[in-house]
């Protein structure tokens, strides 16, 4: 994989430095020269967390992104088949800048990271074997399903998170592109400006309230340390089969459109269903301001 790295580099571009950024695996960050100034780019790969499909998918998000201008990582070279590397493997730009969030969260970055999302959710594309269809974030795993068989450990707090996402049912609204994982590790910040919104690997068509998630779970302070969930052998089996059924839409949530890759078109703009109801007897809360994240899906952190 270095090797193909350095020769979609550049001319007599060679790698410097490899850094893996996820203990100890993949995605690594590279230090290359070349003719011309030294750059750095990301190199990812499967890894044990990451398959073959997410890393074409990282690489479909990240062309649409060059193509309407997102604030993104920019591809330098993809081959998602593995012809000539033997693994699918895919290399882009660094952003420079921090994840991190200084808590509590201010309006002004709030509102800068929504008005990003703003700009993701305006590009209107039809779903496609690589940008699949995602009824809620991070589809490949489904969290809430897992804590409600016993697979994963839960709370008071979320459980009742999870009845009132449950009742609410897949987002409707019209069908744009979406990160699919958005949480405050996956926004590069320089001062109070998003420099890049990374890791596009659950990207797909959805909902715009499909992708506002997470963030408001995982919003803290960086000093606290994490509380990993640990997988049972069993969860880890059924993670691929889990992830398969996620990509080909079986079960196939509500209102699932069929796998297009057609020209992007417009959708007519669904309605909240007058069925739904708040569940207890307490009105339905106003919708958030502009830029305020809001959990349609709910998760932990990992290790």
């Amino acid at each position: 994989m270095l090797d193909w790295a350095a020769a979609v580099a550049g001319v007599g571009a060679r790698i410097v430095e490899v850094r893996a950024l996820h203990e100890g695996q993949g995605p690594w960050r590279l230090g290359i020269e070349r003719c011309g100034p030294p750059i750095e780019a990301v190199l990812r790969g499967p890894t044990p967390r990451i398959d073959a499909a997410m890393i074409a998918t990282a690489a479909a998000a990240l062309e649409v992104a060059e193509r309407h201008g997102l604030p993104a990582p920019r591809l330098i070279g993809a081959d998602v088949q593995g012809d000539l590397t033997g693994t699918p493997v895919t290399l882009e730009t660094a952003v420079e800048g921090t994840s991190a969030w200084s808590p509590p969260s201010s309006a002004d970055r709030l509102r800068a990271a929504g008005a990003v999302l703003a700009r993701v959710h305006a590009v209107v594309i039809a779903p496609c074997d690589r940008l699949p269809f995602r009824p809620r974030p991070i589809a490949v795993d489904d969290f809430a399903a897992d804590r409600r068989a016993g697979r994963m450990p839960t709370t008071t707090l979320l459980g009742m998170a999870d009845e009132v996402v449950t009742a609410y049912g897949v987002p409707l609204g019209e069908r744009v592109f979406v990160h699919g994982d958005v949480w405050p590790g996956n926004l590069i910040w320089t001062g109070d400006r998003i420099g890049a919104l990374i890791d596009w690997k659950t990207a797909g068509v959805g909902a715009p309230a499909s992708t506002w998630a997470s963030s408001a779970n995982r919003r803290r302070s960086r000093s606290a340390p994490p509380r990993p969930i640990k997988y049972s052998p069993a969860m880890r089996a059924q993670r691929p089969a889990r992830r398969a059924m996620s990509r080909t839409g079986t079960p196939s949530p509500p209102s699932t459109p069929p796998p297009s890759c057609s020209a992007p078109r417009r959708p007519p703009v669904a309605t909240r269903s007058s069925a739904w109801r708040w569940p207890s007897s307490r009105s339905e809360p106003p919708l958030p301001a502009a830029g305020v994240f809001f959990g349609s899906h709910v998760r932990q952190e990992r290790s």
